[in-house]
């Protein structure tokens, strides 16, 4: 079986076979008989997942990461490789993330019998990137903690930039992901009574035209900032005035001063509720993954492994503005530097974005990935 035999079996088993977040129990079966086969050691700390591990010939130990998780979307594309779960698909290209590390995983164990290896490398099959912060849950379980990592390095597809071109950016390369919801309590009353209730109606008007002031008025308007609002409602029947409104959305930032100001003007919004309205109003928040932070230290390293690999680089000049839990690994293990890899591919139809039910791409591409890790490891030098 050659390289592209291999990743293109392995990617399109994991497609048909897509798990949700935290749910990943028959991909985690599939990733650990691989190692067995292969005699690499590892660890399983959560459920889901695993982390393994290969000695090299130097005292640096350096990390690449493969997320493993699904989304809750429902596979649109006439593929005979299509997922075999409705509403569940490798609509984020995690299965292309996963068999790339499995051929590093291999090339790497390669080396090892040869004793060729020239650092330690720990592999990590990520669960729950999409939602639940595997991540965070996998430095929190101390799942590393064994290992003293010097470097963790990432990839995700992208599928609006070309094949064989790469984007990169040093600092903040994705967002931070931040969920709010308001919750609005009022009084209701018959409509021919109107003036005695306290309308959640009229209070969550004010409270849709405020939020969606708050980029046009509170933020640089130089930085790419989204405050969205995802699902409102109000009332519960037709003659009466609303007792109960809600409002749900994300905030995406990648400057945290930014998520500051937001929070702060919709706590000042939720207080002028009560003021105007006589309704009360609370804003909770969830804090969902912070920006990813790419190490400049990292960066050169990172570039002439692309190229090494035959790969355009493209720098990017402004981040993406879409959540991403490899942010953890920079914040709380190591310098860390995540990387867009081009599958664009319009001759063959590969052109729908992330999330879309008809996300595909050349498996070709994971062969890329491949060998721009084997260049990171071969040419690796600490920082």
């Amino acid at each position: 079986m050659n390289e592209l035999e291999f990743v293109t079996k392995h990617r399109r088993h994991l497609h048909q076979n897509s798990e949700l977040s935290l749910h990943e129990f028959e991909t985690t079966k599939y990733i650990t008989r691989f190692l067995d086969d292969l005699g690499v050691p590892y660890d399983c700390p959560l459920d889901t997942g695993a982390i393994a591990y290969l000695e090299g010939n130097s005292n640096h130990t350096i990390a690449f990461r493969a997320d493993i998780d699904a989304l809750p979307i429902f596979e649109e594309n006439n593929i005979d490789y299509r997922s075999k779960t409705d509403n569940v698909m490798h609509a984020c290209g995690h299965d292309g993330h996963t068999s790339a590390l499995m051929l590093f995983v291999k090339r790497c164990k390669a080396m090892a019998d040869k004793d060729e290896l020239p650092h330690n490398v720990v592999f990590i099959f990520q669960p729950a990137e999409e939602t639940g912060g595997g991540a965070n849950r996998l430095i929190k379980a101390g799942a590393f903690k064994k290992y003293p990592i010097e470097a963790v390095y990432g990839i995700h597809v992208n599928p609006f930039t070309e094949e064989g071109k790469v984007v990169i950016r040093d600092e903040e390369i994705t967002a931070s992901a931040t969920e709010y919801r308001f919750y609005l309590n009022g009084l209701s009353s018959h409509v021919a009574d109107k003036e005695q209730g306290h309308s959640c109606g009229e209070a969550l008007q004010h409270v849709l035209a405020q939020v969606g002031q708050i980029q046009q008025y509170h933020l640089n308007g130089l930085k790419r900032n989204i405050v969205h609002m995802g699902h409102f409602e109000a009332g519960e029947a037709i003659n009466t005035v609303p007792s109960h409104g809600y409002l749900e959305g994300t905030i995406r930032t990648y400057d945290l001063d930014d998520l500051i100001v937001v929070k702060h003007q919709m706590n000042k919004i939720a207080e002028s509720v009560q003021l105007l309205f006589n309704v009360e109003c609370q804003v909770k928040f969830e804090e969902g993954y912070p920006p990813t932070i790419n190490s400049p230290k990292l960066r050169e390293s990172v570039e002439n492994a692309l190229k090494g690999a035959n790969l355009e680089v493209i720098d990017k000049p402004t981040p993406f503005l879409f959540g991403e839990d490899f942010s953890f690994y920079g914040q709380q293990l190591a310098p860390s530097y995540f990387a867009f890899v081009g599958t664009q591919n319009k001759d063959k139809g590969f052109v729908t974005g992330l999330h879309t039910s008809h996300l595909n791409f050349d498996e070709k591409v994971l062969i890329d990935v491949a060998n721009y890790y084997e260049q990171i490891l071969s040419n690796y030098k600490e920082v």
